[in-house]
């Protein structure tokens, strides 16, 4: 990838349930993580899904889904490093 931006992706659940989903934002090009679900989503239902969450960066309202591959930055293909990072 040009530009060298890196993120760090986390993957699997947490100890109450929850996940993670990374998601892109349009606005300050970076990938954030969310938590979601869980005992979290329980006690406060919007965080159930990324739906109508906000850029945890900018606060921008139009963060999607992050396709794992594209790059925030400059829209080049990004590559995963093989090194894994579990969040428990």
């Amino acid at each position: 990838m040009a530009c060298g931006y890196e993120t760090e992706v986390y993957e699997g659940h947490g100890l109450f349930g929850q996940h993670i989903v990374a998601v892109s934002c349009p606005d300050c090009h970076t990938i954030q993580n969310l938590v979601v679900g869980g005992v979290i989503g329980d006690v406060a239902p919007s965080y159930n899904s990324e739906t109508g969450r906000l850029c945890l960066r900018c606060g921008s309202n139009r963060i999607k889904r992050w396709d794992m591959h594209t790059c925030p930055q400059c829209g080049g293909e990004m590559k995963d490093t093989g090194n894994d990072d579990f969040w428990t």
